[in-house]
């Protein structure tokens, strides 16, 4: 092929590349582990999710390994919208996943998980009955529960006055403004405002969501930043002040700066389940049921916990945790403010796509879905016009051959 064709045929393929890659909205993963030999399961969790040898708590993973000889690969991602884009357009086999509830009753109603053998799980017979057959999987055909939690503001008390903590509307307070973290998902950021303006949480109406999207509108100038797993930098080190995330984040937070309180606001707040499940790409099914069995035998989820924060769902756990964790109001909330949390339902598809939507439209400042319109025509304009030039200079290659053979 002629050296100026190479040229540009590379320059259009990179380009592509890097086209593709910005509007995958992919976060940061690891690869999937490859066959070697060796029996190993690609494990696809939240970041900050397993108890990983630090300050001398349990190698969940490398117990595993050291228990049944099967290696585990261990890739994150931040959000449960990340988990599925990554599912949804294949490409990567995961054997173990762990989406929150509602994220597991849409795998479920998309043909997305396989169902589990139980008989590989012997261990399920620990879980509480308050996380049996919940709505998300009435059946626990699909999944079992890894953790449970709340979702709450974080806040420094150095800077923050305690007058003004207590509801949701602390995250739009001007006193505060460029020192306020807020959700980076669509999901969370809607269940805020859905909470502020008393709507259900699991609403479908139209107008209550563009209501929604315009509190957090009014919310961004305040914002300094919309994160997931930062939040943990820029609390730490009080960059920023007040924040909103999940209460066992929180706790991991506070050992490392005493100065930070959890607050569960008084509208309410989300109260979730996060499972494990198996989805279909699973390669190793038996390997994977292996590793759910390992993490709900009663001794691994209580030391797991011990060191993560977040609330047990498996009975005789806590005989294996700090009494000071088990007795920690924040990962274990009285029935009184239990009360006040709610779930998220799976949505329709429509719900969905107008949340998104109208999230893209709140983070971008323009309408969700003309940006996301533009950005195609964009790139279709660039490709079409890269293609008609290789095209262009491709006929006058013909043309310069054609009169040397005349020659």
């Amino acid at each position: 092929m002629n050296r100026t064709l190479r040229v540009m045929g590379s320059r259009l393929l990179l380009l592509c590349l890097a086209l593709c890659l910005l509007f995958s909205g992919c976060s940061r993963t690891d690869t999937p582990a490859q066959s070697s030999g060796k029996t190993t399961i690609n494990v696809y969790n939240w970041g900050q999710y397993i108890s990983d040898g630090t300050d001398g708590y349990l190698d969940v993973n490398k117990a595993f390994t050291e228990e049944t000889g099967i290696e585990v690969n261990y890739i994150t991602y931040d959000s449960n919208e990340t988990m599925y884009t990554k599912l949804k357009t294949g490409g990567s086999s995961y054997d173990v996943i762990v989406p929150s509830d509602y994220m597991v009753a849409r795998l479920i109603s998309e043909d997305m998980l396989l169902p589990l053998n139980y008989d590989n799980i012997p261990n399920a017979q620990y879980i509480m009955p308050a996380y049996r057959g919940m709505a998300h999987d009435p059946k626990d055909t699909y999944s079992v529960p890894y953790t449970w939690g709340c979702t709450g503001i974080i806040y420094n008390t150095k800077y923050v006055d305690e007058a003004d903590v207590g509801s949701w509307d602390l995250l739009w307070n001007e006193k505060y403004s460029g020192k306020i973290l807020m959700f980076d998902n669509p999901r969370d950021a809607f269940g805020v405002a859905e909470f502020c303006l008393g709507y259900d949480v699991n609403t479908s109406n139209e107008q209550e969501l563009r209501a929604c999207a315009d509190l957090l509108k009014q919310q961004k100038p305040l914002i300094q930043a919309y994160v997931m797993d930062q939040i943990y930098q820029s609390m730490e080190h009080e960059e920023a002040w007040i924040g909103v995330y999940y209460a066992g984040d929180f706790i991991q937070m506070q050992w490392e700066n005493e100065d930070l309180a959890f607050c569960f606001p008084e509208e309410g707040f989300n109260l979730f389940v996060d499972a494990l499940c198996i989805p279909k790409s699973c390669q190793n099914k038996d390997a994977a049921e292996a590793y759910i069995n390992f993490l709900c035998r009663p001794d691994i989820c209580g030391q797991n916990m011990d060191y993560l924060g977040y609330s047990v769902p498996i009975e005789g756990a806590t005989e294996y945790m700090d009494p000071e964790m088990v007795a920690n109001p924040v990962a274990y909330p009285d029935d009184a403010t239990l009360a006040r949390g709610q779930a998220f339902l799976n949505l329709p598809a429509e719900t969905s796509q107008k949340m998104d939507s109208l999230w893209l439209e709140v983070k971008t400042g323009g309408s969700g879905s003309h940006v996301l319109i533009y950005g195609i025509i964009g790139v279709v304009l660039v490709i079409v016009i890269l293609a008609l030039v290789l095209i262009s200079r491709k006929k006058k290659l013909k043309k310069r051959r054609a009169m040397y053979q005349d020659k």
